[in-house]
């Protein structure tokens, strides 16, 4: 009787080997096939490429400036590209305004400096109150200055055809109108990066 239970046993544990064995590679690849199926990248294939010639249609001007972003100013970057949807404008709108707030705060939504302020500027444009940009919690909304940005920049007959420092002059009226132009390719760069995210 020993004898009997103990052929059953180890039959029954060649079998559960046996099978182990057949069944292994059949798992591991299956494994490996869906494994190779992961690195497509087919989110990637259908979303619509960013056409770089609209977002430096003129060429850049100058020597160009660069700067490495935090969390928080990519976080800018996004909320003005939306806003730029939003407003039913285009890439080469987003490229001006990033530019444009790349000048005025370095895609920091500041609020008000103390001695080192510029009058009353705030937010990521360095839009003053007393100008009429809106209050002081308005222009610090990164959409809401946006928009205030954009809504000038429809105005600019013409804004399309003009170098980026001269259209985001137009809007600014900076004591230091060239300035913009030497943030154009980072502008655009990071355009091309998320205005499909």
């Amino acid at each position: 009787m020993n004898t009997i239970m103990r052929k059953s046993v180890l039959g029954i544990a060649g079998l559960a080997f046996a099978g182990g064995i057949a069944a292994g590679p059949a798992t591991h690849a299956d494994t490996t096939s869906v494994e190779a199926v992961k690195p497509v990248a087919v989110v990637q294939a259908d979303k619509p490429g960013v056409d770089k010639a609209k977002l430096i249609p003129h060429g850049v001007q100058g020597e160009q400036s660069r700067i490495e972003l935090d969390g928080e100013q990519v976080e800018n970057v996004k909320a003005i590209i939306a806003a730029t949807k939003k407003s039913d404008m285009d890439e080469r709108a987003a490229v001006v305004a990033i530019a444009t707030a790349l000048q005025e705060s370095k895609l920091e939504n500041l609020g008000h400096l103390g001695d080192r302020n510029d009058h009353d500027s705030q937010g990521l444009f360095q839009q003053r109150p007393s100008s009429g940009w809106g209050t002081v919690e308005q222009i610090t909304d990164p959409e809401y200055s946006t928009k205030a940005f954009l809504k000038g920049l429809k105005q600019v007959d013409g804004w399309q055809d003009m170098p980026l420092t001269k259209a985001a002059q137009t809007v600014q009226v900076s004591a230091y109108p060239f300035h913009y132009a030497q943030w154009e390719q980072q502008a655009a760069d990071l355009v091309a990066e998320h205005w499909n995210n």
